[in-house]
């Protein structure tokens, strides 16, 4: 606290008596480059919110022409991690991949939400999200709340949300783009969108397929999938429009290094259908929406060498169907109130079937397994926030949120925080903001350790940040110091009551960091980006690096694109036990030469310096690897 206190100290006295913005400017300002939905709900400047949002746009996103948008989500965003095992796909189950942290809380569980066009993604039955249904095809940017952002979005928002907005084409025409590429491991990635602006209709649909043996024996996989998205205009002030996104993916397992694992293969269908009708004026603007996601999943865990193959596959279907209204209103100058509402039922099925004949297999795998599962539950939430402008500099917001499950109860979560600009270009915040995360199906009623009395897991987070930009917008750096305190963690103990081992909530955990990002764009050829995140636990945790940098540059000359970036990792803990860490450093780089103005040719290189490292114990990740290929537009 005595840092934080300096720091901010610090800041202000360096600061001198520049001009102070008025909050009526940053408040009605929804055209510059910094706005955001994700910590609010309505477009507003993220410098007048007291949440820390980052965005990675079109163009980062696209930069190395990758499949998902997730690696790049882990260089940009300082303290965010994504778990890596192969050059192609990340799995379920076993040995899987595709785990995010923010700030050490980890989306195993779902303690990270992550959302698309602001509505929950995770799966009903284990309660994380699928990362291989995530990519870049779909997304027009992507805003990241580090930090509890339970009070707007509930449950499994605990540690923050990675919010994938998607397209929506603004000017009048067709647009098409389609890319192919090939490289390392015979690997293959093809997609292609058309977007359509015509009156007051629009649409966009993305076609995508990619597939991998990948670096080691029985690791090969696939997917193909796609989104469409429909829309109208009504007028100026209300729109309406659909979304259907679908993937599906096969991923084989090989097991760590030290125990191989053969016939491991998964089979997933992940989807969304979603409607939504929003409206927006000067001094109101909302959004009703109804949503439905789905997944059908089959499993083979796969067996050792000198052991018998399985002759059944575990079986899964689940679904989430939501409801969620928001309203806004400027009801004084300075002021805005946010009223919200979320209702969902999530369902889940577990079962396991022959293999050889796909009959439903009834029998008792474990003592005290609810099981086949066969389980619905409900949410239903309202929030409350208020945003309220005190004199020219000064900002508060403050907001209370009640979540009541029907198997874990109630739940109340405050936040709260101020904004202070001591000049135009700068702003410090304060925030105080509390998360938690009901428990999934399977820690309640799936397996031996299932318990059914589970209650809420909890969170608080402190931060203070500062933010600036210079040279008119071109450089933008920011500071930001948190300490968070989590309790009722979810594990597994002897529970003498119930006289076995059995999930309880017992764990907390206490981490304090840093972060610090920047951007500069130099001139119309050279572009730089730096993020650096220290994070300190109590103890270590998968997934969370001590240490996480990133220095990126980027330079455009006539016909050619040139794109490097370095990222450093230390303090990666691989076991929790023997708490063995991993250090690594991986180069990737990209470079695109335009042919014509609607063909170019690009190439993309990772792990230049063919690094040994383990992301996951046992799978070492690939060498250096490469992938060129051709994108036309027209």
């Amino acid at each position: 606290m005595r840092t934080s206190k300096l720091l901010a100290l610090a800041l202000i006295a360096t600061l001198g008596t520049s001009a102070k913005a008025t909050n009526d400017e940053i408040a009605n300002d929804t055209t510059l480059r910094d706005v955001v939905v994700t910590g609010t709900r309505t477009a507003v400047p993220e410098r007048a919110i007291i949440s820390t949002v980052s965005t990675v746009n079109s163009e980062q996103l696209n930069q190395l022409e990758r499949v998902s948008l997730l690696p790049t989500l882990s260089e940009q965003i300082p303290n965010l991690f994504i778990t890596q095992r192969g050059l192609m796909g990340y799995g379920v189950s076993g040995g899987a991949a595709g785990g995010i942290s923010v700030r050490g809380i980890n989306s195993g569980t779902g303690q990270v939400m992550v959302l698309v066009d602001g509505h929950p993604q995770y799966q009903g039955i284990f309660g994380h999200s699928i990362a291989d249904a995530y990519q870049t095809m779909i997304a027009d940017h992507v805003e990241v709340v580090r930090g509890p952002a339970s009070l707007l979005y509930g449950s499994n928002a605990m540690g923050g949300v990675i919010n994938i907005i998607t397209r929506q084409p603004n000017q009048q025409g067709v647009r098409t783009d389609f890319n192919l590429a090939g490289g390392s491991f015979a690997s293959v990635q093809a997609d292609l969108h058309n977007s359509v602006r015509c009156g007051k209709f629009f649409s966009d649909i993305a076609l995508n397929y990619q597939s991998s043996d990948n670096h080691r024996d029985n690791m090969n996989f696939y997917q193909y999938g796609g989104m469409a998205k429909l829309g109208y205009d009504f007028s100026s002030h209300w729109r309406a429009w659909g979304t259907f996104n679908m993937t599906h993916f096969a991923a084989s397992n090989p097991g760590p290094e030290s125990a191989p694992l053969l016939d491991a293969r998964q089979w997933i269908n992940r989807g969304v259908a979603e409607l939504a009708v929003e409206n927006r004026y000067a001094r109101t603007s909302g959004a009703v929406s109804i949503y439905h996601n789905f997944g059908r999943h089959r499993i083979n865990d796969g067996h050792t060498a000198d052991a018998a193959p399985r002759d059944y596959y575990f079986r899964s279907k689940d679904a989430l169907t939501g409801v969620s209204a928001h309203q806004g209103f400027g009801l004084w100058k300075g002021s805005w109130i946010t009223l919200g509402f979320d209702y969902q039922n999530i369902h889940g099925e577990a079962w396991n079937s022959s293999i050889e004949t796909g009959e439903t297999l009834n029998r008792k795998m474990e003592q005290n397994m609810h099981y086949p599962l066969d389980k619905n539950l409900t949410e239903l939430a309202g929030y409350v926030d208020v945003r309220q402008d005190i004199f020219k500099w000064w900002t508060i917001e403050a907001g209370v949120r009640y979540d009541h499950h029907s198997e874990a109860g109630g739940e109340w979560i405050p936040q709260g925080g101020f904004v202070f600009r001591p000049v135009s270009n700068g702003e410090i915040k304060l925030s105080a903001a509390k998360g938690f995360r009901v428990p999934n199906l399977k820690e309640m009623f799936l397996y031996g350790v299932a318990n059914p009395d589970l209650k809420p897991e909890r969170l608080w987070n402190y931060e203070i940040a500062w933010k600036q930009r210079l040279l008119h917008g071109n450089l933008t750096y920011g500071v930001n110091l948190f300490y968070l305190k989590a309790d009722n963690l979810i594990g597994t103990t002897m529970v003498a009551e119930l006289g076995r081992n059995a999930n309880y909530n017992t764990g907390k955990r206490e981490h304090w960091g840093a972060e610090l990002e920047a951007t500069y764009h130099i001139n119309n050829h050279w572009d730089l980006t730096t993020n650096h995140s220290y994070l300190h636990m109590d103890k270590p945790l998968l997934a969370a690096p001590q240490y996480k940098g990133y220095l990126g540059a980027r330079y455009r000359v006539c016909k050619l694109e040139l794109t490097a970036g370095a990222q450093y990792v230390s303090g990666l803990c691989t076991n929790e036990q023997t708490e063995a860490k991993q250090n690594f450093c991986l180069v990737n780089a990209g470079i695109a030469y335009h042919l014509f103005p609607q063909v170019k040719i690009w190439a993309r290189g990772e792990n230049l310096l063919a690094q040994r490292y383990e992301i996951i114990e046992g799978y070492p990740m690939p060498k250096a690897t490469f992938m060129v290929g051709i994108h036309v537009n027209f």
